[in-house]
């Protein structure tokens, strides 16, 4: 039953239906998968294998059971997975946090409850970064995941497990959040599809942690998944207000499958003006450039010399909303200050990783310099109207991922600011969908971000449909090169 688990969640929904296979063949397929995958990649850290087989059952029986008219929920019996820091009911939230460890969750998130409403059935809760604050997925409660394409790679962060689970074809989609690029570069890094939506689209309610006020605007909940076409149809489950997020409004969202894209036009950007890009990247955008234009749509290369404060821009419109939030979680989660913690972690002995205390740091010193935090935000509003105008009501941008594919454990602390050409897109509330574009020639996965104007989610997901069936999109990963055996890694 392989074949299975290259299947998108739509398809194997319909199977599903038409009684083609069983959910429960479709879950105990999926469970199989994990449970040969993660000793490799500890990317499922909590699972519920035999609530969700017991909840195929009941599915394929209520099918069995079916008048010919009856109808069913979209994904009903389609298994997934949730990241850890949301809150579902009987699963541990403990955002990778020592004192939160033993936290079980007695309700679903808002987000949670409307894939199981359209009869997902979710198989666990996955790794992530202490915090949900840093681009590797590692804490001191679960360890660090793994890349199913090459061990010795980072998954991203901070919805790292769900990326590394779906890339390694143990998932059909997950659930993951975005405040910085945490559902993108996971996606990127696994080759598979990820999508940050529109800012204010989906609500936040249930996550551990959350934001407040405006910052709400930038912290998106949206699907990684290894097809493009379940994108869309995850996307307007997962929409619209839920009456406790605040910053959460109804919007229209339009159908992928009717954009002309020779109407569209498209701003192909090369870099932030600050960092290189590897040439596999490069060479990927140009072709999904190339491609584009082969639909229609009209191509051209710009750049915007404010990109490089994307880092800036980001902390200082992250920073006016939380207001010193993290640091005081992260002390209040603790015994004792960050000194303490940090001289604790010197002797290996701090239930903080280095990169939790380090952004606590950063954020201090943020709060010492408004001056500086209002120039970044004045810079910000300007780069959003360039973009914005350049873009319009018909246009894509074509833009990075990242500086270059997966790098190795730990490498990110020696370059902290790669992680900016995902970030800068959710201060500016675009919907953005990782797309992935093949392998680089170490067998790691390319990619590309394709962004639009706040409400045009259709547009980003319309061109990753395109692109997925002009490079093929997701390729599962040989088990061999997951293992640290294998001679690839060395």
């Amino acid at each position: 039953m392989e074949e299975l688990l290259r299947m998108s969640a739509t398809t194997l929904a319909k199977k599903i239906r038409a009684q083609d296979v069983s959910a429960r063949q479709v879950i105990d397929t999926h469970i199989d998968r994990i449970q040969k995958v993660n000793p490799h990649l500890n990317a499922v850290v909590a699972q519920r294998f035999s609530q969700a087989r017991q909840e195929a059952e009941q599915v394929d029986q209520a099918i069995k059971d079916a008048a010919p008219d009856d109808s069913f929920p979209p994904l009903f019996g389609v298994p997934c997975t949730v990241k850890e820091c949301f809150s579902l009911q009987g699963m541990p939230q403990t955002s990778g946090l020592v004192a939160r460890e033993g936290l079980i969750a007695e309700e679903d998130a808002t987000t949670v409850s409307r894939l199981r409403a359209a009869g997902a059935i979710p198989l666990g809760v996955t790794n992530l970064s202490e915090l949900c604050m840093w681009m590797e997925s590692d804490n001191r409660v679960y360890g660090r995941t793994n890349n199913p394409y090459l061990p010795t790679r980072i998954v991203g962060g901070s919805s790292g497990g769900e990326g590394a689970i779906v890339g390694a074809g143990a998932s059909p989609f997950g659930l993951g959040s975005d405040t910085g690029g945490s559902i993108r570069m996971p996606a990127f890094f696994n080759g598979v599809f990820g999508h940050k939506p529109s800012g204010r689209l989906v609500p936040a309610t249930g996550q551990y942690p959350s934001a407040e006020g405006e910052v709400l605007r930038y912290l998106c909940t949206g699907p990684i998944c290894r097809r493009a076409e379940d994108l869309m149809p995850l996307l307007k489950i997962l929409a619209g207000p839920d009456g406790a997020d605040s910053e959460c409004v109804e919007m229209k969202l339009g159908d992928p499958d009717a954009v002309d894209f020779s109407r569209l036009h498209v701003i192909n950007v090369p870099s932030n003006e600050r960092q290189r890009i590897a040439p596999s990247l490069q060479i990927a955008q140009a072709r999904a450039a190339r491609h584009l234009a082969s639909l229609g749509a009209t191509v051209q290369r710009k750049r915007f010399p404010l990109l490089r404060y994307s880092g800036e821009i980001w902390g200082a419109s992250v920073g006016q909303g939380q207001k010193g939030k993290f640091r005081e979680m992260l002390q209040r989660e603790s015994t004792g200050d960050l000194l303490l913690q940090t001289v604790q972690l010197l002797f290996g002995r701090s239930p903080h990783t280095l990169p939790a205390l380090a952004l606590a740091y950063l954020e201090k010193l943020e709060s010492l310099a408004p001056d500086l935090s209002s120039e970044f935000l004045n810079k910000g509003v300007e780069l959003k109207a360039q973009i914005f105008d350049a873009l319009g009501e018909n246009g894509l941008m074509l833009f990075p991922s990242h500086v270059g594919p997966a790098p190795e454990h730990a490498s990110p602390l020696f370059s902290p600011f790669n992680w900016t050409y995902t970030a800068i897109l959710n201060v500016l509330e675009c919907p953005v969908t990782q797309v992935p574009l093949g392998f680089d020639e170490d067998g790691l996965p390319v990619g590309v971000q394709v962004a639009a104007m706040p409400g045009n989610d259709h547009l980003t997901i319309a061109a990753a449909i395109a692109l997925e069936e002009a490079f093929g999109g997701w390729k599962m990963p040989m088990m061999g090169r997951m293992s640290f055996a294998h001679p690839s890694w060395q």
